[in-house]
């Protein structure tokens, strides 16, 4: 039996299961949370590494969007490095994001910002010895998201479901906060009805580029998804914003490009005459939207939170190219599952 990238598929098809857990623990966490809105904060900012600044990407478009406080991303590296460049003069909420608790540029910027007295700070890490996970005014540790392999998918997800369930939260929504609990089935049957394309596309020798379009917090994702491809099976792959992708970057399409659209439903109509245009000039498609796509979500939730459902087909994708090229997707070229600098 092929053994090549058995922690990995694991990892993705046990996604619901690890939001379900990880939903249960923000429950029993909810009043620690609801604790920082008492804070004057002047600015919100997420931070991480990776996948986790991809992940800050989309969690503070959808923090701003339901809470009305401003909420920008930056990798932490620039908050170590750079702070006067990220920071206003006034307090700060800080939300550091890490899978392992070690990344030692999301250390540094915490221990800066803490050192600085700029604000408060929050975490979410997946385990819950490692130093991150002492180091806020808040810890939340999501151990349902804790992986074996190097290439981030179910700790991801799991995480970027923690800054969702912090943003309706925030926002007093509880509504959608109670909503949350349907994505786990949703995942389930999503799994199941993507795994067969996602395979078929994967396997497709003819598909040698890879261009993931989202916009909106959409855009995070899209960015995360290609670096799944790129660190999975080593192809050509970049994210775009979907108008963003007129300017220039379609002049990249070839008959080998598989072009994937993160299509929302609020501005679906452009978004879409995007991807026909894509498609006219050669590309192949796949959409992904809560209905009439290739893979249609059909969660019947709130477009507000259901951004983590985007995620599982991208994976299996990059899953499969990496497979078929021969590679293992537990154990990607050149990478540690920390990033530890001396």
């Amino acid at each position: 039996m092929d053994e090549r990238g058995r922690h990995t598929r694991q990892e993705i098809l046990t996604q619901p299961a690890a939001w379900a857990a990880a939903l249960d623990l923000l429950k029993a966490k909810k009043g620690e949370l609801a604790s920082l809105r008492k804070g004057a904060y002047d600015q919100v900012l997420f931070t991480g590494c990776g996948s986790t600044y991809y992940l800050s990407l989309a969690a503070a478009a959808r923090f701003q969007q339901l809470s009305g406080r401003p909420a920008r991303a930056l990798p932490a590296s620039e908050l170590w490095l750079d702070p006067r460049a990220c920071y206003s003069s006034g307090k700060t909420l800080l939300v550091a994001v890490s899978r392992s608790g070690e990344t030692t540029e999301t250390l540094a910027a915490c221990d800066a910002f803490r050192t600085e007295a700029r604000g408060d700070l929050l975490t979410f890490s997946c385990y819950p010895d490692r130093r991150l996970a002492s180091l806020g005014r808040v810890n939340i540790v999501l151990e349902s998201g804790q992986e074996r392999s190097i290439a981030q998918t179910r700790a991801f997800t799991t995480l970027f479901l923690g800054t969702l369930a912090l943003a309706a939260m925030w926002a007093q929504d509880e509504a959608r906060f109670s909503a949350l609990d349907r994505l786990a089935p949703s995942g389930a049957r999503l799994l199941e009805r993507c795994a067969p394309l996602a395979a078929e596309l994967g396997q497709d020798p003819a598909l040698d580029r890879f261009y993931w379009l989202g916009s909106g917090p959409r855009y995070g994702l899209a960015a995360e998804a290609s670096l799944k491809m790129k660190e999975m099976s080593l192809s050509h792959s970049e994210p775009f914003h979907f108008l963003e992708f007129r300017h220039g970057p379609k002049s990249m399409i070839t008959p080998s490009t598989l072009v994937i659209g993160f299509r929302s439903s609020a501005n679906a109509s452009p978004e879409q005459a995007v991807l026909k245009e894509a498609q006219a000039l050669g590309a192949r498609l796949l959409t992904v939207a809560e209905d009439r796509a290739d893979v249609a979500l059909e969660s019947g939730v709130d477009e507000a939170i259901r951004d983590v459902l985007y995620l599982p087909v991208a994976q299996l994708l990059a899953f499969e190219s990496s497979l078929r090229k021969g590679l293992d997707p537990d154990r990607p070229n050149n990478l540690d599952a920390v990033v530890r600098l001396s």
